[in-house]
């Protein structure tokens, strides 16, 4: 039997996939009675939003764009259906921007990636994230409760406490940032102490190379795994181990509908495409429609499934940020600008920007995979560049498959020394 926090989790893909989209028009309805959702849907029937070709025709709305939703109307752009006072906590990042967190049980669904990394109930963590404004502390919190282990509420800074309260206090696991790990760690090698308690940890917020999973290995703590989160979102997706191996990719949370769609666009890309994140959660507080995060991910594809047991789609973890917005020539130029002009030359089937050279001495070519390269006329795909960019451009015609798979729209190759 998998060792699996509960029976969703092995569900069978085709019953993931037909209970998800059954709610689907249920979600539509409750965001629509928020006055931001019912702009932004306009007259969408929500009866209508069963399936993810209908999902995909709606609005996508990005991260970018919540700062500027929000000063229209505090706090949350008219995006909650929840009253603001009605919610257990608000809380507020740089920009600022404001997120909501509502009064349920492991409200941010983090119980699922601690259960993944190991916590179990009589478990004691240390919670390395910060208490102050941001809700990552909290979704740690909330994840503990639900499954019955203890906190050691540390937040971030002070070394040398952190230092003291695992070397007397001896927890099981970390949570928080890998580099403040990295930093705790060092510190004990220098005080002498002891902290050999610590059996694994579970991080997020930045990026883990595999450089430093190693150096975590080497150093006492090998059981490191990643949860991909957002303040919005809360736990997106999260590595698995077996026996102690890292399986590949991250599964899936189950309260959620993922799409991986072409950067500056809301067109839904292949599975094993690399494209940005777009998300729509079950949330009865916050429900966030086809929501872009602005990561780059892809869906893994020809995989076996994975050990742990999890039969939810996997992706490959954080790939880099998908808007790609460049100045060239004091303009800038937008992905979604490299997606009209493709929209309106129909033989092109992916595109990507390159801009290189120096500043103030740059050269943009349009590279575009077509059918019949030697064949192909770049008059009106030239003129089309300076219509849509305002900016002269040229175009490399290159077969269908020949540009790299990693999501890039556009690349800025110039020389910066």
């Amino acid at each position: 039997m998998a060792d699996t926090l509960d029976s969703l989790e092995t569900r069978d893909p085709a019953q993931r996939e037909r209970e998800l989209m059954q709610r689907l028009p249920g979600l539509v309805a409750l965001a629509k009675r928020a006055p931001g959702w019912a702009r932004i849907l306009g007259d969408v029937d929500p009866a209508d939003i069963s399936s993810r070709e209908a999902l995909a025709r709606l609005p996508v709305t990005r991260k970018s764009e919540l700062k500027e939703l929000q000063q229209q109307d505090k706090p949350f752009g008219g995006l909650t259906s929840t009253a603001p006072r009605s919610l257990s906590r608000i809380y507020m990042s740089p920009g600022p921007i404001f997120d909501a967190e509502g009064r349920a049980a492991d409200w941010w669904r983090f119980s699922r990636p601690m259960f993944a990394a190991g916590v179990r109930a009589g478990g004691l963590l240390q919670n390395c994230f910060s208490y102050h404004f941001t809700p990552a502390a909290f979704m740690v919190e909330a994840g503990a409760a639900h499954l019955g282990c203890t906190v050691i509420p540390a937040g971030s800074g002070q070394t040398e406490m952190q230092v003291q309260a695992m070397a007397d206090l001896k927890p099981d696991t970390y949570v928080g940032t890998p580099s403040f790990l990295k930093i705790i760690i060092e510190k004990a090698r220098e005080m002498g102490a002891d902290i050999s308690s610590l059996q694994r940890a579970m991080v997020s917020a930045e990026a883990l190379p595999e450089s430093l999973r190693r150096w975590f290995a080497e150093h006492g703590v090998p059981d490191v795994v990643q949860v991909y989160a957002s303040a919005d979102l809360g736990n997106i997706a999260y590595e698995t181990r077996t026996n102690g191996v890292l399986n590949p990719g991250m599964v899936l949370d189950e309260e959620v509908i993922l799409e991986i769609v072409r950067p500056g666009s809301g067109e839904p890309l292949p599975p094993g495409e690399v494209g940005e994140v777009v998300v729509t959660v079950f949330n009865p507080d916050y429900p966030l429609i086809r929501f872009g995060t602005g990561d780059l991910s892809a869906i893994m594809t020809d995989v076996p499934p994975s050990p742990c047991g999890r039969t939810n789609t996997r992706i490959r973890g954080w790939m880099g940020r998908a808007d790609q917005t460049t100045k060239v020539r004091a303009m800038f130029v937008h992905p979604s600008q490299v997606n009209e002009i493709v929209r309106r030359h129909p033989l092109i089937g992916k595109a990507r920007l390159v801009i290189s050279g120096t500043i103030a001495d740059e050269t943009m070519t349009l590279h575009c995979e077509v059918d019949d390269p030697a064949g192909a006329d770049d008059a009106a795909i030239v003129s089309c560049i300076r219509d849509v960019t305002k900016l002269r451009g040229g175009v490399q015609f290159v077969a269908r498959g020949s540009l790299p798979n990693d999501g890039k729209i556009i690349d800025d190759a110039r020389d910066y020394s």
